[in-house]
């Protein structure tokens, strides 16, 4: 056995957990190590594909290491080695036809069994026999041996009923002794009959074969050699093909045993109801309900460990001991992917290179070591590893409490900059108080039932936990007088202490459990604010619907009229359809007012007398527009205008068709292109940002309008190309709008 096979049969032994692999093990083909080699990832997703499917259980192969070197040198293998590879062939023939998902599906499907290997399957039955079928001489010899067996059991028969030798025979049965049939006779039988003795029984009788059946046993040996003969002719030719597919045969063993570790963990998951649990690459351990394997009816462990070092105190018998060896079984079970009982989705297990376990008594009388030096032994070994997890059960063994607090302190400090993770129980108040400070270190007390005088068996995180010794002695039945008499002994100031330890623990959980209570209803208060929220998404969205819908009319109406107006020119008509675009866009941002709330940038304002308009905020002040003139003023002072902006429309003499209307404030801050062809638009905003550019404007506005989005698009582009441009966007709200920042 290696060194490390040895370092993992002490770690399961440690952790209990060596009842646990031998239940895995049940469900294993043949028998092998638990560890995977390979990228454990991979190994979960197809877990994870076989766990959705039903597939045939394999049947029992031994391990053929031996027998693929025997190939190697052209040996012939026997029937029954042989059968083992073809068992395996047979297998995973089966699973070709399961349905599997991806990626199991693609790996199954790529096992391709080469032609020579498929045609060697068919010589066998499912006893591992070469079916007499396919070979007329072997089936003659078959049914020859067979009759062979019928005339010896009717010869042998007709012997144990004879009157002759009816005194002689102890029972008229045919006794099978050294795999021959024999009659059992008393002695003097040889007066009766003439016969070979075979064996003799405890009560003194003799198994004896009679002369009278030595031509028969002669026939069936004769027939037995050639049938060997004709056997091993088989076997030499299937070991000879065995020799031309050797690496696959090597391949075949290895993919075996591949598939056997993933349906045994599926299969003993599905028997226990356990979960799997991928390791992660945080250092965190978090179990929600685990169960450790070992323990009837446990008590769950919810714990979340997510610093480097756990230190756990308290009661003495409340389950400090288990707890360590629960969080390091869960790294190790999740190391390898092996199944437990716990809260999947709520349980994270970190990766580790390496499991100590630092838990037994080392003191040895045949080394002549201490139980102090054995300990400071196994810590001198850690000194040499990294990225582990070790488990320290009761650190103070063995030495004075105090100057080992200081020793310990120190140690676990060096150890954890080598990236060792470290769950340790112990009873030191000076060491826990030494490490409490410290922000990577986990404190836990294990509580203990004061009313029913038992450990709870549960754990607090944040606290020290008192040990209870002399409630626990007079539990297991040492004389209260004896106990008060020690408390005496003890001390009334360390009584004290402890009184304020366990007077902090318990406001600690009560305080707990209160914040739990507030979380919750926090947890209440989030959905209500969430469901408020979807509904006021869903509300605003119905509304903009709306507004889309009747804006998609509108424009269609425009449309039609624009083309009657184009057959059938009409200077009044064209002025009737900029005023219905002027009441059109009024509309729209009355509708955009009322909806929006609070002002943002671009909203019409008023600040004290003077009307203007937003054009930026940050924090509690908003810079404004007035007059052509930027102002910085403080927010709460602004209040969003109630009246409708000042239009002038101004038609263009060149084309009596097309409108422009800009609003004013000082310069021209916007311009309107609605009901424009696309060159009378570019030329109407070319003049206009001219305009703004000659009036030192920094932002104006471009009113386009939605309709079928040409002018958006036509004018987007045109100001991309523009030098003097620093930045355009279009307005929230869908208005139709947009703003150029020159």
């Amino acid at each position: 056995m290696s060194e490390q096979q040895t370092h993992e049969k002490s770690i399961i032994q440690k952790l209990d957990l060596d009842g646990y692999i031998e239940q895995f093990k049940y469900f294993l083909a043949r028998e092998k190590s638990v560890a995977m080699m390979g990228d454990i990832n991979q190994h979960y997703r197809y877990l994870q594909a076989l766990s959705l499917v039903q597939f045939p259980q394999p049947k029992e192969v031994p391990n053929l290491d031996r027998e693929l070197n025997y190939i190697k040198k052209q040996a012939v293998l026997s029937l029954d080695e042989i059968y083992a590879f073809v068992t395996m062939f047979s297998y995973f023939n089966t699973l070709k036809a399961v349905g599997f998902a991806e990626p199991l599906r693609s790996w199954i499907h790529g096992v391709e069994i080469p032609d020579e290997i498929v045609e060697i399957i068919g010589y066998f039955t499912e006893e591992g026999e070469i079916n007499p079928e396919r070979d007329p001489e072997l089936y003659k010899l078959e049914r020859a041996i067979k009759q062979n067996k019928i005339d010896i059991k009717e010869t042998l028969y007709k012997l144990a009923h004879s009157s002759r030798l009816r005194d002689y025979l102890v029972d008229t049965q045919i006794h099978f002794n050294g795999g021959e049939e024999t009659l059992l006779v008393r002695g003097g039988f040889n007066n009766a009959i003439k016969a070979t003795v075979v064996a003799r029984s405890p009560g003194g009788f003799f198994y004896i074969i009679p002369q009278s059946i030595s031509h028969l046993k002669e026939k069936e040996s004769a027939l037995l050699s050639n049938k060997e003969e004709l056997i091993y002719c088989y076997c030499k030719e299937i070991s000879a093909v065995f020799f031309r597919w050797e690496r696959f045969l090597a391949y075949i063993n290895k993919e075996y045993d591949r598939f056997d570790h993933y349906q045994a963990r599926v299969s003993f998951a599905r028997a226990k109801e356990y979960e799997f649990i991928l390791p992660t690459k945080s250092k965190r351990i978090k179990l929600q309900d685990f169960a450790h394997p070992a323990i009837e009816n446990p008590v769950p462990v919810t714990m979340d460990m997510n610093k480097q070092i756990m230190l756990v105190t308290g009661v003495n018998a409340g389950g400090k001991t288990m707890l360590l060896k629960s969080m390091l079984s869960a790294v190790y079970m999740s190391k390898y992917l092996l199944p437990f009982k716990c809260d999947a989705s709520k349980t994270e297990v970190g990766h580790y290179k390496s499991i100590e376990a630092v838990i037994d008594d080392p003191q040895s009388v045949k080394n002549d070591i201490s139980t102090f030096a054995g300990r400071m032994q196994e810590f001198a070994k850690l000194f040499a590893k990294e990225d582990a997890i070790v488990g320290v059960d009761e650190i103070e063994l063995g030495t004075d409490s105090d100057e080992a607090a200081s020793l310990f302190r120190v140690m676990l400090d060096e150890l954890r900059k080598k990236g060792i993770t470290f769950i340790v129980t112990t009873h030191h108040k000076r060491l826990a108080s030494l490490m409490a400070s410290d922000d990577e270190v986990e404190l836990i007390a294990a509580l203990y039932d004061e009313e029913r005088r038992v450990p709870t068996y549960t754990f607090l995180q944040g606290s020290i936990g008192k040990s209870y010794a002399f409630e626990t002695a007079q539990r297991y039945g040492v004389p209260v007088a004896i106990v008060n008499k020690a408390k005496e002994v003890y001390g009334e100031d360390k009584e004290n202490l402890n009184e304020l330890i366990e007077r902090s623990t318990t406001l600690e959980r009560e305080m707990r459990l209160k914040i739990a209570k507030v979380d919750e209803e926090l947890k209440v208060v989030e959905k209500q604010k969430q469901k408020l929220l979807d509904e006021e998404h869903t509300l605003k969205e119905s509304h903009r619907k709306a507004i889309a819908t009747l804006e998609n009319r509108y424009n269609a109406a425009t449309k039609k009229a624009r083309e009657a107006l184009k057959a059938k020119e009409s200077t009044e008509g064209r002025r009737l359809l900029n005023v219905a675009h002027q009441r059109k866009d009024f509309k729209q941002k009355e509708m955009v007012k009322v909806a929006e709330e609070p002002l943002k940038e671009g909203d019409k304002v008023k600040y004290r007398s003077h009307k203007g308009e937003l054009i930026s905020l940050r924090g509690k002040d908003a810079t404004i527009i007035v007059d052509g003139l930027k102002m910085r003023v403080p927010l709460s002072q602004l209040k969003r205008r109630g009246d409708t902006p000042n239009v002038k429309l101004k038609p263009k003499a060149r084309d009596p068709k097309s409108n422009v209307s800009v609003e004013r404030s000082g310069a021209s801050v916007s311009v309107k292109l609605l009901g424009m062809y696309a060159d009378e638009a570019i030329d109407t905003v070319d003049k206009f940002l001219s305009d703004a550019l000659v009036n030192n404007l920094s932002e104006v506005q471009i009113i386009h309008g939605t309709g079928g989005g040409v002018l958006s698009k036509i004018v987007g582009e045109y100001l991309k190309k523009h030098p003097k441009i620093q930045k355009f966007y279009r307005m929230p709200g869908n208005l139709g709008i947009t703003v150029v920042e020159l």
